[in-house]
Order: C-alpha cells, then sequence, then structure tokens
C-alpha cells in the first residue's frame, strides 16, 4: 500500500488510505489494537471511501481478506468506481 500511495501522490492523486493496524491476536503485531479499536476503524474505512472518488484495492497476488471484501461492496453499493492492483 505504501508503494501505491507514494506513486498515486507524486502522481499528482490525493490518496485518502486506510489505517492498516495488525489485530491483537496477530504474534507479528508491531503495535496492537483492541476489537473496539479494530471495529472503530473498520466504520472510518467506509467514511473515507465516501470521501473518495474512486477506489483502488491493493491486493497483492488477488488476495483480498474479508474486511477488504466488505469495503469493496461498500463502494460499489454507493457507486465508486473501484480497480484491483491485481486481478480479482
Amino acid at each position: 500500500m505504501r508503494a501505491a500511495n507514494r506513486d498515486l501522490t507524486f502522481a499528482g492523486v490525493i490518496v485518502v488510505a486506510p489505517g492498516v493496524f495488525r489485530p491483537a491476536e496477530d504474534d507479528e503485531a508491531d503495535e496492537l489494537i483492541t476489537d473496539e479499536q479494530k471495529a472503530a476503524l473498520g466504520a472510518l474505512h467506509l467514511r473515507k471511501i465516501d470521501l473518495a472518488d474512486r477506489v483502488l484495492v491493493v491486493n497483492p497476488g488477488g488476495y483480498i481478506g474479508e474486511s477488504t471484501s466488505r469495503e469493496i461492496a461498500y463502494a460499489r453499493a454507493t457507486g465508486k468506481p473501484v480497480s484491483f492492483t491485481d486481478p480479482d
């Protein structure tokens, strides 16, 4: 995501990116977050989609997780164009 953010920003695009943090149960988490914080971030990501003109899904190898699937469905339901870095 950092590379996509950087490339788009240097191309003159205003990037509204999601916050990315690992959940507390992840053994490799850099910074632990609670379930409540995770839920709040999920809601915040939807508000960011509301602000966006379009949504770019960074999905290396075509992978799309559960949260991202919900966000894609939300973006499409609100009429936002959705594109992917890798074929889905």
